[in-house]
């Protein structure tokens, strides 16, 4: 096997994640008071893609292991049918968690993208985008995730040789990026 290529782990950011889906933080979300003033409601940060073949959404929680780095990137994964939506449980920026995604489609790695997201801000796959499985970093993390549920075959997973890897270089250049 030759040497896996490190994939560069950019600073999430609307932006960037579009392509892929949205990202769900606070910073210049809509908003505004309810229950007379007690409360802010940051509105519809992102929408649910989860009624092909009759689906429904549903909500449940994940429990993510920590990985340790590097991480050979060896699975993707992808929801034709729905979106798929993973909200940190954590309002620390300390807490921080990788997504790495490719275009709907035909897979390619070649376009594939690595991002650090922290504690506080979640992201919503578009229907179809290929993504890793959930990579919490330093401790146990849970997530609310708002996903289908319904008939239908809505997991596909593909096998990857192990030609990229998650390092901790890549992911030490990211949080220079991210303070920058």
């Amino acid at each position: 096997m030759t040497q896996a290529t490190p994939l560069t782990i950019e600073p999430l950011s609307r932006a960037a994640f579009a392509p892929f889906g949205e990202v769900l933080m606070l910073d210049g979300a809509r908003h505004y008071p309810i229950n007379a003033g007690t409360t802010e409601r940051f509105h519809a940060l992102a929408g649910v893609d989860a009624y092909e073949q009759h689906g429904q959404p549903a909500i449940s929680l994940f429990r993510g292991q920590p990985r340790p780095l590097p991480l050979p990137i060896t699975l993707m994964e992808r929801h034709p049918l729905g979106s798929q939506a993973f909200i940190p449980v954590t309002q620390s920026a300390d807490d921080e968690y990788l997504v790495v995604v490719a275009p709907p489609g035909d897979f390619d790695a070649s376009r594939m993208k690595a991002f650090l997201a922290r504690g506080f801000e979640g992201v919503s796959y578009a229907r179809g985008v290929w993504h890793h499985p959930l990579i919490a970093l330093h401790r146990v993390s849970d997530f609310i995730v708002v996903d289908r549920v319904g008939e239908g075959a809505n997991c596909d997973e593909i096998p990857l040789p192990g030609d990229f890897v998650l390092t901790a270089q890549a992911l030490a250049q990211a949080r220079d990026r991210t303070r920058g």
